[in-house]
């Protein structure tokens, strides 16, 4: 009998020095996190979300923070080559801009020098960019290199894989990059076909089976394709039926994107072979070997800035860059954008100019395909047009589209939404267009998009109802996060 209890004492010891221990590592543990989240540059809302999970929920939040709230990955952007490569040969800029402010943040910030040289034509259409799209695989000689957030179970990518088999199976090479999370439910079946023709396909930072290479939360949202090392075609299309196909589609999304040709279309490649490198661990001098410099070639006047932004950049050159149009505008600011949310520094910025007489317009799509984003919206709508500004909302379907123009005289195109997860977190890229007659092109698209909105005329002054107000606050509160 007195043995048993001593085994009992000595068990009921042992498993409050285990709890001890656990509750102690626990604590020392979430320290360590809570200082490594202080430590980044996120938003201050972002930074609170996170401190809420953690404080409360440890056990959920230390682990969830482990796996997905990392925004930079310092070893690559340290050992990733710059994405702004001295380009031999490349044609001189004019010594004077009109927004060189705006140039020289985002290069203080990680960006690319501005390129002359260029033309660029405009993607406004579903059609036109699947067109366009088969075009360039079809005329392509030596290389076709794309890079995606979504390729679609449907017709549009289906078509888009039997292209690019064919072509591979000619002897050029092909190599698609998808982001594992957009494109997590194409299978090995389907792009079959690819691979047996000769084509590559790599899966970018892959959730499973989960890799210590970086969060899980950093997720691949460029769209870049480039064939030949001279043309590259860019924007918010996705190879699915809902951003492009052959003939016209119900549900399909109103999107944007670019045709480049030049200098700005091999910088642009620079970002697909680090991408790609990357993701294939391989070194990026076996690639650069198969291409000439013949991207460097003088093919137009557009004056663009290549604008890579994401975990792989030390800075925020993307972010910075849109706060610099912002605050250097003098006359107008319109932005497009299918979700709007901004930190604080954003909106104030936009607040202010509203409240300087500035024209600020703001166009959204009326319902978006993420419903708790367009709650999430609704306090930072009302704030702006309480300042004066002006929100137009898109009626026709889903507008997809991501443009900023200001004044008329700089504007910026690419994958990149107006919200916190696009513009810290996600792998994204930007196109700056600085020459004037390429601005008045997008402003042309844009002012076109407009006749297709009807203006937001609800009082921003009233009151809502209780159940509005938890679900939009509740929904603020998960949008860092989204």
């Amino acid at each position: 009998m007195l043995a048993d209890l001593k085994e009992w004492l000595s068990d009921f010891i042992a498993r409050g020095l285990i709890t001890d221990l656990t509750a102690l590592c626990g604590f020392l543990l979430a320290l360590l996190v809570v200082a490594r989240l202080m430590s980044q540059k996120k938003a201050p809302a972002n930074t609170f979300a996170w401190l809420l999970v953690i404080v409360l929920v440890p056990y959920v939040g230390v682990p969830l923070y482990l796996l997905l709230g990392g925004r930079k990955l310092r070893r690559l952007a340290a050992r990733k080559l710059p994405l702004t490569p001295a380009l031999p040969g490349q044609p001189e800029l004019p010594s004077f801009y009109t927004h060189w402010p705006v140039a020289q943040t985002i290069m203080a910030a990680g960006g690319t020098s501005p390129v002359a040289g260029n033309r660029l034509r405009l993607l406004t259409t579903g059609q036109a960019t699947y067109a366009e799209i088969m075009q360039q695989i079809r005329a392509a000689r030596h290389c076709i290199h794309l890079t995606t957030f979504i390729l679609g179970r449907d017709d549009t990518g289906r078509a888009i894989v039997q292209a690019l088999a064919e072509r591979a199976r000619e002897g050029v090479k092909v190599r698609l990059l998808l982001d594992s999370v957009g494109s997590m439910f194409i299978g090995g079946n389907f792009l079959a076909p690819l691979r047996a023709a000769g084509g590559e396909v790599i899966r970018f930072m892959p959730v499973l089976p989960f890799t210590s290479r970086g969060s899980a939360n950093l997720r691949n949202h460029r769209k870049i394709a480039v064939f030949d090392h001279t043309t590259a075609i860019i924007g918010g299309h996705n190879l699915a039926i809902e951003y492009m196909g052959p003939s016209p589609y119900r549900k399909r999304f109103a999107d944007l994107g670019a045709v480049i040709e030049g200098p700005a279309a091999a910088m642009l490649h620079e970002v697909f072979i680090a991408d790609w490198c990357f993701a294939s661990r391989r070194p990026p001098a076996t690639l650069r070997q198969e291409f000439p410099a013949a991207g460097l070639t003088a093919r137009g006047t557009a004056e663009l800035q290549v604008v890579a932004s994401g975990p792989d950049v030390p800075g925020d050159p993307l972010y910075e860059g849109i706060v610099s149009m912002i605050q250097e505008a003098e006359v107008s600011i319109w932005l497009v954008t299918p979700y709007f949310i901004p930190d604080e520094v954003l909106l104030r910025s936009l607040i202010v100019k509203a409240r300087a007489g500035r024209e600020v317009t703001l166009v959204l799509p009326a319902r978006s395909n993420h419903p708790v984003t367009d709650f999430a919206r609704r306090h930072y709508v009302r704030e702006l047009r309480r300042a004066g500004g002006r929100v137009m909302l898109y009626g026709a379907g889903m507008l997809h589209s991501k443009a900023l123009i200001v004044d008329d005289r700089i504007a910026l195109l690419g994958s990149a939404n107006f919200d916190l997860r696009s513009l810290f977190v996600n792998f994204e890229i930007g196109l700056v267009v600085h020459s004037d007659a390429e601005v008045g092109a997008i402003k042309a698209w844009a002012s076109e998009l407009l006749g297709q909105c009807h203006e937001l005329k609800t009082d921003p002054n009233r009151r809502q109802r209780l159940p509005a107000r938890i679900v939009e606050d509740f929904s603020r509160l998960l949008a860092p996060l989204l």
